[in-house]
């Protein structure tokens, strides 16, 4: 078990790579030489941290909270102003720091949203296998049932991971789908249900329109359901990932959010804007195409691996 957080924190750290040299670098040679943290500093601390994809609210939180210790002289030195950063970053990740648990109630129902091309159907095949490996049963819905070849796919990764999948033709009704699905999760008594949606472009009202039916839907055929709405952001996409959130959030309310691809972008800090901005459970980031690549997210090592 040691050896494998040794492993995946290398990776994570390899992961962030770029997000490092983004961020972290900048802050070094910004730093480099100097004692004292005057008021230039603090401008170029300033562009550095906006300029990483953390946002500008989030930075101006951020830079209050550096400024503020400035001028109580808890920090006068700019050696610390590094580790000081770390630590501010740490507690806005902390707050979202909140896994899921899919032992709650079964079958627990996973609705999955996002838009497409954020990686939403190899993320839903990581977690079937993650909840497998935990000796979870998986069964899942192919209710993107607009998009050519979308089922298809869902299906070569169903049978790669071992989950069974429940499937109409394709341009068939989406919550006909859903339907199909509770009731087949209820009979056969499994453990887990990740419904995948479709994800044309967030702007578009009946997209909307549809993942309301398909919640409503949930709803009916199974109370409480669907338990957990989980929202795939594409961390490449820098602040249209926040955007996206808000429009997802604002249609059918995001309980918890999936960042993938941040193994490919200078863009990782945008995880700290979307912590801070839209205040809602980090459940899984994602570093990689290997299926063990999604993980619970945990602030601390994602912080020490970053910096």
């Amino acid at each position: 078990m040691a050896e494998e957080k040794k492993g995946f924190f290398q990776r994570l750290k390899e992961g962030l790579s770029k997000t490092h040299q983004s961020l972290v670098n900048k802050v070094d040679q910004l730093v480099a030489g100097k004692k004292k943290i005057d008021d230039n500093l603090l401008t170029e601390l300033e562009e550095i941290l906006i300029t990483s994809d953390i946002g500008v609210k989030t930075t101006q939180e951020l830079m209050d909270q550096v400024t503020a210790k400035v001028r109580r002289k808890e920090l006068e030195d700019a050696d610390l102003l590094k580790k000081n950063l770390q630590e501010e970053i740490f507690r806005i990740l902390q707050r979202q720091e909140k896994p899921l648990d899919v032992s709650l109630t079964r079958p627990f129902a996973i609705m999955v949203i996002g838009v497409n091309g954020t990686g939403k159907t190899t993320t839903i095949a990581k977690m079937a296998r993650k909840y497998k490996a935990q000796g979870k049963s998986v069964l899942l819905a192919a209710a993107d049932t607009f998009r050519a070849a979308a089922v298809e796919q869902l299906e070569i990764w169903g049978q790669r991971v071992g989950c069974e999948i429940i499937k109409q033709k394709s341009g068939a009704d989406p919550s006909a789908v859903v339907f199909d699905a509770l009731r087949a999760a209820q009979a056969r008594g499994i453990d887990v249900l990740i419904v995948d949606t479709a994800g044309r472009l967030h702007t578009k009202v009946n997209l909307m329109e549809e993942l309301k039916k398909i919640q409503r839907i949930m709803a009916r055929e199974l109370p409480g359901a669907p338990h957990e709405i989980l929202l795939v952001l594409d961390a490449t996409t820098g602040q249209n990932a926040i955007a996206q959130a808000r429009m997802f959030n604002e249609a059918v309310g995001v309980t918890g959010i999936v960042l993938t691809k941040l193994d490919g972008t200078a863009k990782g800090g945008i995880i700290i804007g979307i912590s801070d901005q839209l205040k809602i459970p980090l459940r899984y980031i994602g570093i990689g195409e290997r299926l063990d690549d999604l993980r619970d997210f945990n602030a601390r090592d994602f912080v020490e691996a970053l910096f």
